[in-house]
C-alpha cells in the first residue's frame, strides 16, 4: 500500500490480482483453530478454583458484587428519596392492577413487595422497578376469569335466589394466578440457565410496541365497568373484546351516576396533576404523589360520608393486614395454564430487558440479559409460592426511580419496606376506597402506551414492514385476545423476516469510470457496464428459500436464457449428427457403386482382353498418357470422399456460424463472462452449494465462464466442506473482490488498453 501526500479524501493501492488461492499464499491462511476443543471445554467447565469459584457466585449473585462497594455518600440520598417515591405508587398501582388480574387488593400489594425483595438480590439493572404491570395483570385476569367464572361458585340465597360464593371464587383465582406465576417463573429460569436470552431479540420492538398498546385497549375496557358502575357479562376467547364492548353499551342506561361522578372527579384531578408534574419536573425536587392523595381523600370522604350505605359505591373491602405463610402451588393446574404461562415469561421478560437496556445505554453500564432472566424468575417463581402474581418492570415507577436520583437497586429495597409497612399496618385503613378511584388510576397510568399510537405515523414514514408490523400484532391481540393475539403476531413477523429473505433485491453492477467502485447501474448513472461482463448481485444470504429465485434472475437481469440455450445446442448437435449419418450413407452407396463399375470393367478386360484406348480414357476426363489401372479405382473413391468432406465443411461452417449467431443474441450481445458477487452471502447450504454447481455447469456448456467474488473466509471453507471447488471448478475462479475478477478476465482477453484504464489510480 503506497500513500502520498494529497487531499485526505485520496487514497492510492498497487497490488497484483488476487484469486483465492494467491491470497491463501500472500496473507499465509492458516488452519489453525484458537477454538478449545470439546474436551478442553469440559475439562475447563469442571475445573474448581477459588477465582472461578468467585466469579461463578458473582455472575449468579450480582448483589454481592456491588453492595459491598456501595457508596454512601453518592448514592444514599438518591436512592432514598427514588425509593420513597417508588413505595407511593406502588400502593395506588399494586391494588389498582390488582383488580385486572381479577383478584382483591392486597394480592397486588403482596405482589409489590416479594418479587422487588428477589429482584434486588438477583438482578443486574439499577433503575428499573419491578412488580405490577397492566398488560401482564390483564393476560394473568384474562386466565383467572377463564378457569374460574363466576357461573362456577353460583349458590342459593336466602330468597330463593342466586348469588355468587364471592370469598370461594376469590381463593380459587388466587390459586391459578399462582401456579400460573410459578410455572412462568420456571419457564424464564431454564431459559435464563440454558443461556437463551437472546429468545428475545425474536421480539421486535414494534411487535412489542404494537402488542402493548393493544393490551392497553384491553385494559382500558376491563375498567370501564367499574367506572359506570355496571356489571357486564364476562366473555373469554376471540372477540371478547367486542362482545365487551357492545354488552357495556347496552349497559349504559343503568349506570350508577354516583360511581360514574367519582370516577369523573378522581380522574380528572390525576389528568390535571399529572401534567403539571410533566410540566414542571426540571423544578419539582419530587413529583407530587396524586394518586396516594386521591387514594387517601377518596377513602377518607367516602369512610366519613357513608357513601357506601347512601350510594351503594363499589368498593375494595376487608384488606387483612400481616403476612401470609407460603404455600405451595397447585400443581395440577399446570396443564391447563401451560401456554398461557409461556407467554406471561415471554412478555414479562421482553418489557423488562427492553426497558433495563434502555436505562443501562443511557447511564453507561451492562445488563446481562440471561441473569435477567433467572432474576425475573426467581421473583415470579419464589412470589407464586407467597400468593403473588407475575411481574414485571413498570416504565412509569421506573421513570420516576430514575428521574427522582435512584442510583442502584437499594430504592427497590427502600420501596419494598414502604409497602410491608402498609401490609402490615395501613392497608386495612384502605377498605373503604371506591374501585371506581382505582380504575381512574389505571386510565391514567396508560397514557404512555396510547401514546404509541404515534408510532403508525412515523413507521409509515421510515419502514412500511415494520408498520405492518405493529398493525398485524394491534389488530390480532384486539380481536383474538392476549395469548392467541401474540402468537399470531410473532408468526408474522418471522413470516417478514422469511419473506425479506426470499425477495432480496437483485442488481446487475456497472463500474464507476476512474474507481474500482461497482454499483447497481439502475441506481447509479455513472456506473457503466463492461463491455461482455456481466457482474451480478443478491442483497442477501443465497440460500435454500431462494436458490432458485436466485439462478432465475441470475438469467433475467444478464439476458442470458440457460434453457433456451442448451436446448438451442441439443438441437444443433442432433441435426449435425444427422447430416453426418446421411454422408455416410450417400458416401457408401457411391462407394458400392464404384466398385461395381469396376468390377464390371475388370470382367470385360479380362474377358475380351481389349485395352482402352487413349481417345476412351480421354472421355472418362483422364489425363491424356498410360493408364494406370490400379489407381482408377481409388481416384474415383478419393473424389467421392472429396465431394462428402467439402459438404460436411459447408456443413460444420453453416452450423458453427449459427451457433455463434444463436449464443450472441441470447447471451445478451455477446457476453463471455458472468461475475457473481456473493460478498452479501453469509453462510451456504447444500442447496446454494448444489444451485452455484449448476450454474458453473451450464454456463459453462455454452462457453459463458463464470467467476466468484468477495467470498467471505468462513464460506469459502463451507464450500470446500461440502465439495465445491474440483478441476472444472479450480480455487482459481475465485477472487477477492470484482475488481480483481474483473481484470484477470481482461488480461486473459489481452485488453490491455480496457485494463490500464481499469487499474488506474483510485480517486475518492
Amino acid at each position: 500500500l503506497g500513500q502520498r501526500t494529497g487531499t485526505p479524501t485520496d487514497y492510492f493501492v498497487q497490488r497484483e490480482v488476487l484469486d483465492e488461492i494467491r491470497l491463501d499464499e500472500v496473507a499465509q491462511k492458516g488452519t489453525w483453530s484458537v477454538k478449545p476443543t470439546l474436551g478442553e471445554r469440559v475439562k475447563e467447565s469442571l475445573r474448581c478454583s477459588g477465582p472461578r469459584l468467585k466469579h461463578i457466585l458473582l455472575s449468579w449473585i450480582p448483589v454481592l458484587g456491588w453492595l459491598p462497594h456501595y457508596s454512601f455518600r453518592e448514592n444514599a440520598i438518591g436512592d432514598l428519596i427514588s425509593g420513597c417515591s417508588v413505595g407511593i405508587m406502588h400502593l395506588p398501582q399494586g391494588m389498582a392492577y390488582a383488580l385486572l388480574a381479577s383478584l382483591r387488593p392486597v394480592f397486588g400489594l403482596y405482589t409489590s413487595l416479594y418479587p422487588v425483595l428477589v429482584y434486588f438480590i438477583f438482578g443486574t439493572s439499577r433503575h428499573i422497578s419491578i412488580g405490577t404491570f397492566a398488560v401482564i395483570s390483564i393476560m394473568i385476569g384474562s386466565v383467572t376469569e377463564r378457569l374460574a367464572p363466576d357461573s362456577n361458585f353460583i349458590v342459593n340465597g336466602t330468597n330463593g335466589t342466586e348469588i355468587v360464593n364471592l370469598d370461594e371464587r376469590d381463593a380459587y383465582r388466587v390459586q391459578i394466578a399462582c401456579s400460573l406465576t410459578v410455572l412462568a417463573g420456571i419457564f424464564q429460569i431454564l431459559l435464563g440457565v440454558v443461556r437463551f436470552g437472546f429468545v428475545v431479540t425474536y421480539l421486535s420492538e414494534p411487535l412489542v410496541r404494537g402488542y402493548t398498546t393493544g393490551s392497553a385497549c384491553h385494559v382500558c375496557v376491563s375498567q370501564l365497568k367499574y367506572l359506570f358502575g355496571v356489571a357486564p357479562s364476562r366473555f373469554t376467547g376471540p372477540l371478547s373484546l367486542i362482545y365487551t364492548l357492545v354488552d357495556l353499551c347496552k349497559l349504559l342506561p343503568q349506570t350508577k351516576v354516583p360511581e360514574l361522578v367519582v370516577s369523573l372527579v378522581a380522574l380528572s384531578v390525576l389528568i390535571v396533576v399529572k401534567e403539571v408534574n410533566a410540566c414542571y419536573r426540571q423544578k419539582l425536587p419530587l413529583p407530587i404523589p396524586i394518586e396516594l392523595i386521591v387514594i387517601i381523600a377518596a377513602t377518607i370522604i367516602t369512610h366519613f360520608c357513608g357513601l357506601t350505605d347512601k350510594y351503594y359505591i363499589d368498593v375494595v373491602g376487608e384488606i387483612p393486614s400481616g403476612l401470609k405463610a407460603p404455600r405451595a402451588p397447585d400443581a395440577t393446574l399446570f396443564s391447563k395454564v401451560l401456554g398461557d404461562a409461556f407467554a406471561v415469561a415471554i412478555v414479562g421478560y421482553a418489557i423488562n430487558i427492553s426497558l433495563g437496556k434502555t436505562f443501562a445505554l443511557k447511564h453507561g453500564y451492562k445488563v446481562d440479559s440471561n441473569q435477567e432472566l433467572v432474576a425475573l424468575g426467581l421473583s415470579n417463581t419464589v412470589g407464586g409460592f407467597f400468593q403473588c402474581y407475575s411481574v414485571t418492570s413498570s416504565l412509569s415507577r421506573s421513570l420516576v426511580q430514575e428521574s427522582t436520583g435512584g442510583k442502584t437497586q437499594v430504592a427497590g429495597l427502600i420501596s419494598s419496606i414502604i409497602v410491608l409497612i402498609t401490609v402490615l399496618k395501613i392497608g386495612s385503613l384502605f377498605e373503604d376506597l371506591p374501585k371506581a378511584v382505582l380504575s381512574t388510576i389505571v386510565f391514567v397510568n396508560l397514557k404512555g402506551m396510547f401514546k404509541q399510537f404515534m408510532d403508525v405515523p412515523s413507521l409509515w414514514k421510515t419502514n412500511k414492514v415494520d408498520l405492518l408490523v405493529w398493525l398485524v400484532t394491534f389488530i390480532s391481540t384486539i380481536l383474538l385476545n392476549l395469548d392467541l393475539g401474540l402468537a399470531v403476531s410473532i408468526g408474522f413477523s418471522m413470516l417478514t423476516v422469511i419473506f425479506r429473505t426470499q425477495l432480496p433485491h437483485y442488481s446487475i453492477l456497472g463500474n464507476v469510470p476512474g474507481t474500482d467502485l461497482y454499483l447497481d447501474i439502475e441506481k447509479y448513472k455513472e456506473a457503466k457496464e463492461i463491455p461482455g461482463i456481466k457482474i451480478f448481485r443478491s442483497s442477501t444470504t443465497i440460500y435454500y428459500t431462494n436458490a432458485e429465485m436466485y439462478l432465475e434472475v441470475l438469467q433475467e437481469k444478464s439476458g442470458i436464457e440457460i434453457g433456451k440455450l442448451l436446448t438451442a445446442k441439443k438441437k444443433q448437435q442432433a441435426k449435425q449428427k444427422r447430416k453426418q449419418e446421411k454422408e455416410k450413407k450417400k458416401a457408401k452407396k457411391e462407394e458400392k457403386k464404384q466398385r461395381k463399375v469396376s468390377e464390371e470393367t475388370n470382367g470385360q478386360r479380362q474377358g475380351n482382353g481389349v485395352a482402352l484406348t487413349l481417345k476412351e480414357t480421354t472421355a472418362n476426363g483422364l489425363s491424356k498418357g498410360r493408364v494406370n489401372w490400379a489407381y482408377q479405382p481409388d481416384t474415383t473413391i478419393s473424389e467421392s470422399d472429396s465431394d462428402t468432406g467439402c459438404h460436411g465443411d459447408d456443413s460444420i461452417t453453416q452450423v458453427s456460424h449459427h451457433s455463434d449467431e444463436e449464443k450472441g443474441k441470447a447471451s445478451g450481445s455477446g457476453t463471455h463472462s458472468i461475475i457473481l458477487d456473493i460478498s452479501t452471502t453469509s453462510f451456504v447450504d447444500s442447496v446454494t452449494v448444489k444451485t452455484l454447481k449448476n450454474i458453473f455447469r451450464d454456463f459453462g456448456e455454452v462457453d459463458l465462464e463464470i467467476y466468484l467474488a468477495g467470498c467471505q473466509a468462513c464460506v469459502v471453507e463451507q464450500l470446500e466442506t461440502a465439495g465445491f471447488f474440483s478441476e472444472s471448478i479450480p480455487k482459481s475462479r475465485l477472487f477477492v473482490t470484482v475488481h480483481d475478477a474483473v481484470l484477470h478476465i481482461l488480461n486473459k482477453l489481452g485488453r490491455k488498453d480496457f485494463m490500464l484504464d481499469m487499474s488506474c489510480n483510485t480517486q475518492m
